[in-house]
């Protein structure tokens, strides 16, 4: 099969592209989500599509949607930022444009984009971790995803790592996401910051002097610029990273985690201490090969060159 569209639909923007089976986007676009209107929703997307079917030639199209895709991928069953509840998106994108569809979970599709073409290029054993304001997963065993009885495998960011620890969004206490995420990095600058102000200058003063102006961004810059407060904010969620990265290795075993996601731009910043905590967490760890620990490739890409992928497969 030749060129397909993938879609990477998120709950403020639709990203599509043509992508040839090198994983080389062609052409794209991009359109806000009006989030709250499913129907409004499909047509913009299905908008996209044709838009950019009517300078290339294409044989399918990839969906790439946050929340619970079914073991089908054909329905979304739960989408937290999208007003998608059992929503059969693949059937009705494949009659708003005449073209077959695949349905996929985002960070699944963002998780074999990385495997097929970033970080993971050859590898069949990968766990990617997509760490953005939450934390999310994906999982390739023998060359396929891992996506479970119902379709809900890999939702990572939700193993208990702190019984009764913090509060999720899921309803439950001590999720992996609370400590090992974009919201987590922020949380602890800006706690460490209160704590020591005089350690926390220079990112004080990014942060217009205020520790909860504090952002994301403003945190990577501090600390490359040596903040030790920011630096010690990285090692606290890359350590938590590296903790629960051990527990996944346990289990399934790949041969490379793949560090996605917005905050994994810090590169090594994140990526060094999660190295460390993950082998230093690792069971018996001097009686086995330890996986290697790789920052992506595609950045935000990802998802909408492995969905186009799966469709095209």
């Amino acid at each position: 099969m030749g060129q397909t569209i993938g879609v990477d639909i998120g709950g403020t923007k639709v990203a599509a592209g043509v992508v040839d089976e090198h994983g080389k986007i062609l052409a794209r676009v991009r359109r806000d989500t009006p989030s709250q209107d499913p129907e409004k929703t499909e047509e913009v997307i299905a908008a996209c599509i044709r838009e950019l079917t009517q300078d290339y030639e294409v044989e399918a199209v990839g969906l790439g949607a946050p929340g619970f895709v079914d073991e089908a991928r054909s329905t979304v069953l739960f989408a937290p930022n999208l007003a998608w509840r059992n929503a059969p998106v693949r059937a009705e994108i494949e009659q708003r444009t005449g073209l077959p569809a695949v349905l996929e979970n985002d960070a699944n599709a963002a998780a074999w984009g990385e495997t097929r073409f970033g970080a993971g290029h050859g590898q069949r054993f990968t766990v990617t971790l997509t760490i953005g304001t939450g934390l999310g997963g994906g999982v390739v065993l023998g060359g396929e995803l891992l996506r479970g009885a119902f379709g809900l495998a890999a939702e990572v960011g939700h193993l208990i790592l702190v019984p009764d620890g913090r509060l999720c969004g899921c309803g439950l206490k001590g999720c992996w996401e609370q400590y090992a995420s974009g919201r987590a990095l922020v949380r602890e600058a800006q706690e460490r910051a209160n704590r020591s102000p005089e350690d926390a200058a220079q990112l004080l003063k990014l942060g217009d002097g205020r520790a909860e102006s504090i952002t994301g961004q403003q945190v990577t810059h501090a600390a490359r610029q040596g903040d030790p407060v920011a630096i010690e904010s990285f090692q606290s969620v890359g350590a938590w990273l590296g903790e629960g990265m051990a527990d996944l290795a346990a289990i399934v075993d790949p041969r490379v985690f793949i560090l996605g996601g917005g905050v994994s731009e810090a590169g090594e910043l994140v990526a060094a201490p999660a190295r460390e905590a993950f082998e230093a967490h690792l069971t018996a760890r001097s009686h086995r090969p330890v996986a290697e620990v790789r920052v992506a490739e595609l950045g935000p890409d990802a998802g909408l060159i492995g969905v186009a992928d799966l469709a095209r497969r």
